[in-house]
């Protein structure tokens, strides 16, 4: 094991990095804050659903519920107990890149986490069960009610991801994937996916906050060093796409939703590069806040959409172009054709009326403040840097994202926006379902 910093710009992330890797391929990242005594444990496995191959969606989602459901020398549910107990919190998420878990807890408390982390990573599979599987299919299912399928709008994610990305694209699906495919999986099937992604040298651990490198080098070997890794892990399926659509799709949904809604998307350009960082800017200048294009001209101006649901986003996909998603609900009393015919021209004046230099101090502010909300905690700074590993080779790249925000211009605004035209344009409109009169038939 050998270990290293890593260079820091001074502008964008200015605690400490350094660096190592165990003989079994797991890489090991340390942030030194001794400002609190709380340390955060992060673990970023290399699988998401875009790993997940036909007939296996829902995989990797299933598998961040399972992951609290007992190992080899921990407990169902105890996991959380023992972390809950020592005054910590924790979680996990997965998206379609890859799939986290993380403990915030009092630094006397590192090794319990690193011991609970490694039990699960190395000895999930012998203590799963055929009834421990079943239940968490049938949690997953109620979260797949309760988020998406009995909620207004609730499945607009599940419906612009197959009208972005052609079939068989590792985007295509939602990760929440099909209950059909988790349904007939077998708990054999489970397994072996576990043992195909959820490995050492599949993984990078970050621990930030009061310790030391040398302290966190030697109890990550401790516990993780006699995990075996898995020989030639496969890669995620490629990505890639020959630049925006070339042409339009619409759908349109009519459902028990209590007043029309429009969502104009774009794919644009992967997570971290230049023309992705134009793209986050304009939609912060394009839809974040009462001071952005979308509130003032459509919410205050024309007063056709609702204050409170209007928008414009980037989703930070980094293995394909990511989408720009823009969205505006109406106001009672307009329709749906009456919306989109405003958003779009909202859209478009962003590359036909130049960014003033307010909206751009305006958009960047908003950044910046972001940037640092994240950045004020050791969750936070353990989850950007196992990010930063992961996605892109090098946790120190954190460093960058800021500055590169810092140098969009109101140019690179307005020449990403002129990628946004109505010929590639995803469109995805819903409509409340017309009531009959009282005392009439539907």
């Amino acid at each position: 094991m050998s270990a290293q910093p890593a260079p820091v710009a001074e502008t964008g992330y200015p605690w400490p990095i350094e660096t190592a890797r165990l003989d079994n391929g797991l890489r090991v990242i340390v942030s030194e804050d001794h400002s609190a005594p709380v340390v955060c444990v992060n673990l970023w496995y290399d699988v998401g659903s875009r790993h997940e191959p036909e007939g296996q969606t829902g995989f990797a989602h299933l598998f961040e519920h399972l992951m609290f459901e007992g190992s080899l020398h921990v407990g169902k549910t105890e996991h959380m107990r023992y972390v809950q107990g020592a005054g910590g919190s924790l979680n996990a998420t997965t998206n379609p890149d890859r799939t986290n878990y993380f403990e915030t807890l009092p630094v006397e408390h590192l090794e319990l986490a690193l011991w609970l982390e490694a039990d699960r990573m190395g000895g999930l599979v012998p203590a799963l069960t055929q009834e421990t599987l079943d239940n968490q299919r049938e949690v997953v299912k109620n979260e797949r009610r309760q988020r998406y399928d009995n909620v207004p709008y609730g499945d607009a994610w599940l419906r612009l991801l197959p009208l972005l990305y052609p079939a068989g694209h590792p985007y295509h699906h939602a990760t929440i994937g099909s209950m059909e495919d988790l349904n007939a999986a077998s708990l054999e099937t489970f397994q072996a996916f576990h043992a195909r992604y959820y490995a050492p040298n599949n993984a990078v651990l970050t621990v930030a906050g009061d310790v030391t490198p040398e302290e966190v080098f030697a109890l990550g070997d401790k516990y993780f060093g006699m995990i075996e890794p898995v020989p030639d892990v496969a890669p995620g399926p490629h990505g890639h796409l020959p630049g925006p659509a070339t042409k339009p799709v619409r759908q349109t949904v009519t459902g028990a939703v209590p007043a029309p809604r429009v969502y104009l998307s774009h794919r644009t350009h992967p997570f971290g590069t230049a023309g992705y960082d134009a793209i986050t800017v304009l939609a912060a200048v394009l839809g974040s806040g009462r001071g952005s294009r979308l509130y003032q001209r459509l919410a205050d101006g024309a007063r056709i959409a609702q204050p409170d649901y209007i928008g414009a986003y980037g989703v930070d996909l980094a293995h394909a172009p990511a989408p720009l998603i823009v969205t505006a609900t109406a106001k009672d009393g307009v329709d749906a054709a009456t919306l989109e015919a405003g958003v779009a021209e909202v859209v478009m004046s962003m590359a036909t009326e130049p960014v003033t230099e307010a909206e751009l101090e305006r958009g960047k502010a908003l950044l910046t403040t972001s940037w640092w909300r994240q950045m004020s905690t050791v969750g936070g700074r353990a989850d950007t840097l196992s990010r930063y590993a992961t996605q892109f080779g090098d946790p120190a790249a954190a460093a960058y994202r800021l500055p590169q925000w810092q140098a969009v211009t109101a140019d690179d605004i307005a020449d990403a926006a002129r990628t946004l035209s109505p010929e590639s344009r995803v469109t995805l409109i819903y409509e409340p379902e017309q009531t009959a009169p009282e005392g009439t038939e539907a």
